[in-house]
């Protein structure tokens, strides 16, 4: 709004699921389920999005301290004193070990190498200590990639290389989440509840994000109005398969998952995004169809979270 957005309706707007009521986000009831207790959230800047949403929902009781072990903006650390609750933010847009072999590329935005059977450390090696751990990602796999196994280059997904194979983003996807679920699994002293948040919807049209797609409407889609796009439809597929067996293996050695799963809902927001307004107009940037307004749509995760942490409590207090 400070940049010019003329509309405020995408901020009242909230998710009634068939058949129950989802309350409003009480940041105390939050606060008191995690007294004592740590959470991290793994992935790419949609990641930091709903960090940035849960900080400012609870804002209405406490403000965090910062207790980053770094300054790499990257991976973050907030206490809240009051009720010793540690949220931790931990970026890595691949999930896996990456890195990027060229700023640019045939796309304009970067080739990155991604090592398909190697976690990535700087997130994995922090996860033991942690009770919930929210991770999430997709985005990125729409990018140039070429991939590795075995320290060895199996393929690449637009890298336009000689002599390279083509493998799908799909195929990256998916490995890179079998690896995934893999290492936590295989964390002898991780004890905590895992959830998968389902892949986060874009609404670009008009074109691509890079050339002059935009999101321009003011209110929400009808459910019989639009769909998941072919793309984003398969690695939201292929999240659902890998958490399944990701669920399966872990339960062997009593580990719970959860399916945190937001993509329908958010499907029907295109008017949550920034568009042309998250950054000031003399500055040249795409239109951001990707990232929410806060506040708006993305609010509804931290309250989907929440209603699955209660369920949780219940379930572990009866098991009692």
């Amino acid at each position: 709004m400070k940049y010019g957005r003329p509309d405020s309706g995408f901020m009242k707007w909230r998710w009634k699921p068939f058949g129950c009521e989802l309350l409003l986000f009480k940041p105390t009831q939050f606060l008191k389920i995690v007294r004592g207790k740590s959470m991290a959230f793994v992935g790419d800047s949609l990641a930091r999005n709903h960090v940035q949403s849960l900080i400012c929902l609870l804002s209405r009781v406490e403000y965090p301290k910062d207790i980053s072990y770094t300054s790499d903006e990257r991976f973050k650390r907030w206490n809240y004193v009051t009720h010793n609750f540690t949220l931790a933010m931990f970026t890595s847009p691949h999930l896996v070990k990456a890195n990027q072999s060229d700023p640019d590329g045939p796309a304009h935005s970067g080739i990155f190498n991604l090592y398909l059977d190697e976690a990535d450390e700087q997130w994995i090696t922090q996860v033991d200590e942690l009770d919930y751990l929210i991770i999430s990602g997709g985005h990125w796999f729409f990018r140039s990639l070429i991939f590795y196994e075995k320290q060895r280059r199996v393929g690449c997904h637009l890298c336009q290389l000689k002599n390279v194979p083509y493998l799908s983003n799909f195929h990256g996807f998916r490995k890179a989440l079998g690896t995934v679920f893999g290492a936590i699994n295989s964390r002898k002293n991780y004890k905590g509840i895992t959830y998968l948040r389902t892949l986060s919807p874009s609404h670009f049209e008009g074109g691509l994000w890079n050339a002059g797609g935009d999101c321009v409407r003011t209110k929400p889609s009808s459910r019989n109005e639009t769909t998941l796009g072919g793309e984003e439809t398969e690695l939201y597929a292929i999240q659902k398969e890998e958490f399944r067996k990701a669920k399966a293996e872990g339960r062997k050695r009593g580990l719970k998952y959860r399916l945190l799963d937001t993509t329908q809902a958010l499907l029907l927001r295109p008017d949550g995004h920034p568009s042309k307004y998250g950054h000031p107009p003399n500055e040249k940037w795409y239109n951001d169809c990707v990232h929410w307004c806060l506040p708006g749509p993305v609010d509804a995760w931290s309250n989907f979270l929440l209603e699955m942490m209660k369920i949780e409590g219940r379930i572990s207090r009866e098991e009692k």
